[in-house]
């Protein structure tokens, strides 16, 4: 039974419902309607921690999908399971695969320059300076780029980005 039917709270059933409808509506095609199915019950697996199960979702709505920013939107899920699984250069490897399809996706530039910034935290703790200066440059190149997209957002990587010097700008606007 697929996880959209299973759906045992009100909102849940009500947004299933409402979902429903309006793919019913939509002009879409069966295989656009197929894949949005798959995303969607992926998101609700996510939602529930179920993470296998949404990968396998993910993996067949990216199968069926063809329009390049809804696929980014896929990818960009993949990677946050990725990521909290601790699979942290596959986390990237789908973070960038999605910014090639949508270059204003905020959130996956800002969790690449997360991701960067442990590394170069990491390099720092092992005694590598300049391996880490590295990260620690490129995860600002990647906040900033998010911050341009998104400036009320990311306050926390503005504060790190002035601090470190990293950048003299106080508003991204």
């Amino acid at each position: 039974m697929p996880r959209s039917q299973r759906n045992d709270n009100f909102i849940d059933k009500s947004f299933t419902v409402m979902a429903d409808i309006i793919l019913k509506i939509l002009p879409a095609s069966k295989k656009e309607k197929e894949a949005f199915a798959y995303y969607r019950d992926g998101m609700s697996a996510q939602a529930d921690g179920e993470y296998a199960e949404a990968l396998e979702n993910y993996n067949e709505a990216l199968k069926l999908e063809e329009d390049a920013n809804d696929r980014s939107y896929i990818l960009y899920n993949i990677g946050l399971i990725k990521a909290s699984n601790g699979e942290l250069d596959t986390a990237l490897e789908n973070y960038f695969q999605a910014i090639e399809l949508n270059p204003r996706l905020p959130q996956a530039l800002n969790n690449i320059a997360v991701i960067l910034h442990y590394k170069g935290e990491k390099a720092q703790e092992a005694g590598n300076d300049e391996e880490a200066e590295t990260f620690f440059d490129q995860a600002a190149d990647f906040w900033k780029r998010a911050i341009r997209l998104a400036p009320n957002n990311y306050i926390e990587a503005q504060n790190w980005l002035k601090t470190t010097g990293r950048s003299q700008m106080d508003v991204y606007f």
